[in-house]
């Protein structure tokens, strides 16, 4: 049981590893394409789309559908880590209470 528990925290790290750099690329990407083209705006815009729709889309039209993927890509990086930080850290505190018994 504890070798299964190892080795399962060992396997979320490395899915949060990857799954981080792979959104780090595709967030990078996006990020490069609006700063080229002087796309500006509030972070914090990000997490609300609403507004970004109602005042950042209608000031660069012809690149809604990229900042749009990069807000996506940038909240779907955050939640995933989030995710697999939790499960990592039950899985961290189970391996400690199992390697006390």
């Amino acid at each position: 049981m504890y070798v299964f528990l190892v080795s399962l925290v060992i396997g979320l790290f490395a899915a949060m590893l990857f799954l981080n750099i792979y959104f780090r690329i595709k967030v990078l990407r996006s990020y490069k394409l609006l700063v080229q083209n002087e796309v500006d705006f509030d972070p914090l815009l990000v997490f609300n789309l609403t507004r970004m729709r109602a005042e950042v889309l209608p000031r660069y039209p012809h690149l809604a559908h990229e900042i749009l993927t990069f807000a996506n890509y940038l909240r779907y990086s955050i939640k995933m880590a989030t995710v697999l930080l939790a499960l990592i850290t039950a899985f961290g505190a189970i391996l400690m209470q199992y390697g006390r018994t």
